[in-house]
């Protein structure tokens, strides 16, 4: 961050503040410049005014983004410009704070004091987590019906009643037809399925299958196996997976700012989010 930012965010923080109070931005950074009664312009980093309905008042907002703590002079120029622009008050935000001296000045020039900066370490002292506040919740509902179809028994009407071993694979599997002609049986399998997608669910649907003088051959083992056909047994299954889920938006805190004067304290999240604390 650097002071053109600084200055940009104070006056969004004056700005959303006083929003709900009447209070507007007049203007803010190099080119906002008031006349002086001794005829010199002065230049001011936010200027604010607000009605009471029947007069207008102005604050003059004087933002110092110095590694150091603000002295009495600058309290001293600030009520000097308010005076000579004929502004009605002043204030004074910095990123450090300000000295006993300055702050006994500004009160008795009633000068506004401020700090805002960003929170550091010292901050989470006392706290379990980072320093932050919800933005949003709610629930997200989703709603999904799965169907698939479920091959339940695979009957082989083989030659002979030549046994077929129990560790059956269909992806293992063709089957070589009477003209030579070789099939992969996930083929039938594959129609089959499509087929149980147009059933009632849960209800049990038979197919047969007849390939006269065929053989089946384990593609693996090489194992050959005569067959007439064989039968599928299936279903179409349905589940639901209906969810609630719950959701909580996180804005995490970056800057603090204080009033010395009024005696508040004010979170200023990354979103741009203020919140005035208890």
């Amino acid at each position: 961050m650097d002071w053109k930012e600084y200055e940009a965010i104070t006056k969004y923080i004056y700005e959303t503040l006083g929003r709900e109070r009447g209070v507007k931005i007049v203007g803010y950074g190099s080119k906002c410049k008031v006349p002086g009664k001794s005829g010199t312009t002065h230049q001011i980093d936010v200027l604010t005014s607000h009605s009471d309905g029947i007069h207008e008042y102005q604050t003059a907002i004087e933002c110092k983004y110095c590694n150091q703590k603000i002295n009495k002079e600058v309290i001293m120029k600030v009520a000097g410009i308010i005076k000579d622009a004929g502004i009605n008050k002043g204030v004074v935000v910095s990123k450090l704070g300000f000295t006993k001296d300055c702050i006994s000045v500004a009160k008795y020039e009633n000068i506004g004091l401020v700090e805002l900066r960003k929170i550091e370490k010292q901050d989470w002292k006392g706290q379990s987590t980072k320093p932050s506040f919800p933005i949003m919740s709610g629930l997200i509902k989703t709603f999904a019906v799965r169907r698939r179809p479920l091959i339940t028994n695979i009957k082989i009407d083989a030659v002979d009643n030549i046994p077929i071993p129990e560790k059956f694979n269909a992806n293992q599997m063709v089957l070589k037809l009477s003209d030579g002609k070789v099939i992969d049986l996930n083929k039938y399998f594959d129609a089959f399925k499509n087929e149980l997608h147009d059933q009632e669910p849960q209800k049990e649907i038979k197919k047969s299958y007849e390939f006269k003088d065929s053989i089946l051959i384990n593609r693996i083992t090489k194992a050959e196996t005569p067959i007439n056909g064989f039968t599928l047994t299936g279903m179409l299954t349905v589940k639901n997976f209906d969810q609630t889920r719950k959701f909580e938006i996180v804005d995490k805190v970056f800057m603090i700012m204080k009033s010395l004067f009024e005696k508040k304290s004010f979170s200023i999240s990354e979103w741009g989010v203020i919140k005035e604390e208890e």
